[in-house]
């Protein structure tokens, strides 16, 4: 899941620049998503929800042909990302507003960055100018930063192989812990980094109970598989 920013001032077309790239993505046959950063309470007063929330419900999730929740805190980008990458696959997801986020993003007025691929005036912008701009984000963009710094890359660090992803200098291609990320672990929502033979380990190691189990059938594991491990009293 390839991450793009989209940030700026207020009222400089940044939600029209996100609807024109998810279009373009969609026709390229991606699957999107979005998240959009906003000051505003997005739950309605006087609906269902809003009088849920309002009796002191801390999680609220409303379910039918979609389903959405709510929840009584102020989820960092990290966390929603880690979320939403265990609840969907994606190819692409647009973030709107988070203009100090460790990701790729276009600006929509004159501020930039490290992380900045472009500046565009959303006001000017054509048709024809969004293909080309959407080819420049396949190429430059990249998924959540594993923060490994195995330095098999031959950068540094994870942010600084970033930075030359954004400069269009190296691409996600070359990072080797995105070509073996098979395993992730988290304490709490602190990743942990694990080299190729523990991931390999943890994952020989589980799926082989798994299948020992009575209760799964034989055929081979093709899900994913999550472990919650609960190291506490509640």
């Amino acid at each position: 899941m390839k991450i793009i920013g989209v940030a700026g001032t207020k009222n400089t077309g940044k939600t029209t620049l996100v609807t024109l790239i998810v279009s373009e993505l969609v026709r390229r046959g991606y699957r999107v998503g979005t998240v959009k950063h906003t000051h505003h309470d997005l739950d309605l007063e006087g609906k269902d929800t809003w009088k849920h929330r309002e009796a002191g419900s801390e999680l609220v999730v409303g379910s039918g042909e979609t389903t959405f929740f709510l929840i009584k805190d102020e989820l960092k980008l990290d966390k929603i990302l880690k979320i939403i990458n265990s609840m969907k696959e994606l190819d692409y997801l647009i973030i709107e507003g988070f203009k100090f986020a460790n990701y790729p993003k276009i600006s929509t007025d004159d501020v930039k960055d490290e992380f900045t691929i472009t500046n565009i005036n959303v006001f000017q912008i054509h048709e024809e100018d969004i293909p080309p701009l959407v080819d420049l984000l396949e190429e430059r963009t990249y998924g959540i930063i594993p923060y490994g710094n195995c330095g098999e890359c031959g950068f540094d660090n994870c942010l600084d192989m970033a930075r030359a992803i954004i400069r269009g200098e190296t691409s996600e291609k070359e990072c080797k812990m995105k070509k073996i990320m098979e395993v992730e672990l988290y304490i709490g929502d602190e990743p942990i980094h694990l080299n190729p033979f523990v991931q390999d380990f943890i994952k020989k190691s589980v799926l082989g109970m798994i299948n020992s189990l009575k209760t799964h059938g034989k055929e081979p594991i093709q899900e994913n598989v999550e472990l919650i491990i609960r190291n506490g009293e509640n």
